[in-house]
């Protein structure tokens, strides 16, 4: 019998040997990568259909990720879950990750909605921490979805976890996030209150800068049905 391997520092063995964990892992990783092409070219094709209707591009950029063997290994850890594979499909839903950055706080809503009602996604989890922030501040959209993936044996679903956040949450998040990482040591409170602070400061000037755009379609959308009846008139005289 292959003997367990296991990671420096803990006792808790594989339960796969590294070579079967390794092989696993890149049938798997396919799957998943596949999964996030998938929603990728949804959303940019929800994303120019929107700009050619409405003159707005909800999405400001896309990022996208698969986990990492290490990292699916250090997670399954820390909840407790056997090392393999198959307990990572089991346990977890955000091996396929997608960050959509979206301009303003509608845009996310809207995306969400546009994508949710595609009649092959299907809902499994929804986290809205817009509504309910985390005690940190932290502001996002988390919603996970089974998306169909075609392969040469047939159709298979992959769960993706898709966070839909505004650029202003981004900001905050991703200097947040590099903050905690350089601490070598707990961050004061006095620092986590301050950073909370700032989160909702963001988080008035979001709303703010949507109550801007607002105004303004209007304004262009006035400017639109003037010329829209002055045009035809023109061109009969």
């Amino acid at each position: 019998m292959e003997e367990k391997l296991s990671f420096k520092g803990t006792m808790e063995p594989f339960e796969d040997s590294l070579e079967s964990l390794r092989q696993d892992y890149a049938q798997m990783r396919g799957v998943y990568a596949a999964a996030i092409r998938e929603i990728n070219a949804r959303l940019e094709t929800l994303n120019n259909e929107f700009s050619y209707r409405n003159r707005h591009n909800p999405i400001h950029h896309i990022e996208s990720r698969v986990k990492s063997m290490p990292s699916i290994i250090k997670k399954l850890r820390t909840i407790g879950a056997p090392i393999s594979m198959s307990s990572a499909k089991k346990h977890l839903h955000d091996i396929a990750g997608v960050r959509v950055v979206c301009r303003y706080v509608d845009d996310i809503y809207r995306i969400a909605d546009l994508l949710l009602a595609q009649d092959d996604i299907s809902l499994i989890l929804e986290k809205n921490y817009i509504k309910n922030p985390k005690p940190n501040g932290y502001r996002s959209l988390h919603i996970v979805v089974d998306v169909p993936v075609y392969m040469s044996h047939g159709k298979l679903f992959a769960p993706v976890e898709i966070q839909i956040r505004t650029v202003a949450m981004d900001f905050w998040a991703t200097l947040e996030h590099g903050i905690r990482y350089k601490a070598t040591e707990e961050v004061p409170q006095k620092i986590v209150d301050e950073l909370r602070e700032c989160a909702d400061v963001i988080t008035a000037t979001d709303y703010k800068m949507q109550e801007i755009f607002k105004v303004l379609q209007e304004v262009h959308d006035a400017d639109d049905s003037y010329q829209e009846e002055i045009i035809p008139e023109f061109i009969q005289r």
